[in-house]
């Protein structure tokens, strides 16, 4: 029986993050029915978006896989909400979606510690010195220190088209029969979650000239900074729903499986079907579809918000009522998905099992949805697992170090009841937490954690050198009687516009430059946020003895019921209480230092 220190289960994006992670730091298998399979892209061939992409530039800040391997194979880049500030400035990168999972294989098959191990997981057992053996359904054992489950939509999976159901973990592929038992049986509450994806469509079917073209940016942008030689060679589409399509779809809700009552599990909110869309937002005449092509020689093209589990037949005919797609013809029929899921509050926040010590989860198993979540979450398990093997004391990424934080705050302390997305709304910190710099939060740390190499956090103590050294100069420069950095305030004005006023800077390269205009333009929001974040943490530990939450001005209706049903003893906790929001814990604030101002005079 081979030993590991860590053997992770899965080859998708939670379990590649896994293993590259793990493997930096000990001895480490990869578990997987098919390594042709590793890294593929089941649903949308992009990464990033608005919430994504912070996970994707904190991944890659961490020393993860993602943006590396979105920014080789990209074809189409575009920064979403450029207009508006960098708070929710997010990167969304178009890739061949075979050139990615190709990518993919040829790092970490060829990675020199990392061995791949072909076969379906079955069964965990305990070693009885702490450790776990894992069991394949051929009757072989693994002994190792740690377990990761990347096990995606795999888990009792079953594919649906239409009324017809059969066993898969996503199209073409066989579930995971097993895998669900050991976790039962370990005490683990398992959920049914259900997500789905759209049709794929010839491209020479399509009419492109009747859709509206999306060019990529001309400046093509990238995670790691250099978006590879493809970047921007292709442009995406828009077409939209018709009054046409939306009477088809409800005329047929029978024939849906979700409508017929045959999927029990719960779908995702901010990604429904498009029989969802039609049915809860049915004031609406159209919804806006998006249709992305699969590579820049493109065989056929993804109708993103177009996911659908009605039958075949009726694809057909829905899909030729968009504009442009008369004459579509479907390569690859939509489905839906049903699978296994872990209750994420049984975790903790370092992703460990609280019923199987030395079983980590991450991914889709833990009810999120998207890739960007799966890698974040397989980044944070791998890490785990091998430091937990070489006994090390477990990382915690907090709330405020960003993204990545949020999100696991969220799912062990909050849970979930639908399949959770990230979203830039969930992060009350977001002016600190931007995507711009991520790697000055996170990089030193992936050093200390082992995960980023010396030089690279020596690159990023100098990039952020140089750029204090161009705020500097802009301070204490003058033309026209104002400041350098007074002019960039104007909100008309670019670092560009202040150089030809004269105001000479350092040698600086476009990512630094934008650092610069960044810290120069939102200096009061940012010091006023940092600020705010400094009396929150301050106030963590404040007592709640005594608090009449009726009487606090400013909290929500729900968490007054949540906060008097849970009864938290301090700030932080009540701040964990699901349903409680960041303005409902700065409504309590407010209110406590009313109370202690009140009593001292």
């Amino acid at each position: 029986m081979t030993d590991w220190d860590v053997l992770v289960i899965g080859g998708g994006h939670a379990g590649l993050e896994a293993a590259w992670a793990a493997a930096k730091l000990c001895r480490t298998a990869l578990l997987v029915g098919n390594p042709a399979t590793v890294g593929r892209m089941p649903c949308n061939p992009a990464v990033g978006g608005p919430g994504k992409s912070q996970l994707v530039f904190e991944v890659h800040a961490l020393g993860g896989l993602m943006g590396q391997l979105a920014d080789a194979t990209a074809i189409h880049t575009r920064v979403l909400n450029a207009s508006k500030g960098p708070a929710v400035q997010s990167l969304r990168v178009q890739n061949e979606r075979d050139a990615y999972a190709e990518y993919a294989q040829d790092v970490i098959l060829g990675h020199p510690t990392l061995e791949i191990l072909r076969g379906e997981a079955a069964d965990l057992e305990g070693d009885g010195d702490g450790g776990w053996v894992v069991v394949t359904s051929d009757g072989r054992r693994f002994r190792t220190r740690s377990v990761v489950i990347a096990a995606g939509t795999f888990m009792r999976g079953v594919t649906w088209y239409g009324r017809q159901s059969r066993p898969e973990g996503r199209q073409g592929e066989p579930p995971s029969r097993f895998l669900s038992s050991p976790l039962l049986r370990g005490g683990h509450v398992l959920k049914r979650y259900k997500t789905g994806t759209p049709p794929r469509v010839r491209a020479d079917s399509v009419d492109f000239a009747a859709l509206l073209e999306i060019p990529a940016d001309p400046a093509p942008r990238g995670f790691t900074g250099q978006p590879g030689p493809r970047a921007g060679e292709s442009p995406t589409w828009q077409t939209h729903t018709t009054a046409q399509t939306h009477q088809l779809i409800q005329d047929n809700l029978h024939e849906s499986p979700m409508y017929a009552g045959d999927i029990e599990g719960r779908g995702p909110r901010y990604c429904p079907s498009i029989e969802d869309k039609v049915v809860r937002f049915a004031h609406h005449d159209r919804h806006l579809l998006f249709v992305e092509p699969d590579g820049v020689q493109t065989s056929e093209v993804y109708l993103q918000g177009f996911s659908s589990s009605l039958p075949p037949h009726l694809q057909d005919q829905l899909v030729r009522t968009l504009p442009g797609f008369e004459s579509a013809v479907i390569q690859r029929y939509a489905y839906a998905v049903e699978y296994d899921v872990v209750d994420s509050t049984e975790l903790t926040v370092q992703l460990e099992s609280r019923r199987m010590a030395g079983v980590f989860t991450a991914g889709q198993i833990n009810g999120t949805s998207g890739y960007e979540e799966a890698a974040a979450q397989g980044l944070v398990a791998g890490l785990s697992a091998a430091r937990r093997a070489l006994d090390l004391p477990l990382h915690e990424f907090s709330r405020a170090s960003g993204y990545l934080g949020v999100m696991l705050d969220d799912l062990v302390f909050r849970g979930s009841d639908e399949p959770y997305r990230m979203m830039t709304s969930r992060v009350e910190h977001r002016l600190l937490c931007r995507q711009d710099n991520a790697d000055e939060r996170l990089g030193q740390l992936g050093v200390q954690l082992g995960l980023v190499t010396a030089a690279a956090g020596e690159r990023i103590a100098a990039k952020y050198h140089r750029v204090a050294e161009g705020v500097a100069a802009l301070a204490r420069q003058r033309a026209g009687g104002q400041t350098g950095d007074a002019w960039l305030r104007r909100p008309e004005f670019t670092l560009d516009d202040v150089e030809a006023l004269g105001i000479q800077l350092p040698a600086l390269d476009a990512a630094e430059r934008e650092a610069v205009e960044i810290r120069v333009k939102y200096e009061g929001y940012i010091r006023r946020a940092a600020h705010q974040l400094e009396a929150e943490q301050r106030a963590q530990h404040l007592a709640l003895e005594g608090v009449a939450y009726a009487e606090v001005a400013g909290l929500s209706l729900e968490a007054r019921e949540k906060l008097q049903r849970h009864a938290p003893v301090t700030l932080a906790q009540a701040a964990r209480v699901p349903g409680v929001r960041h303005a409902d814990v700065s409504a309590l604030l407010v209110h406590l230092k009313r109370r202690d101002v009140s009593r001292e005079t």
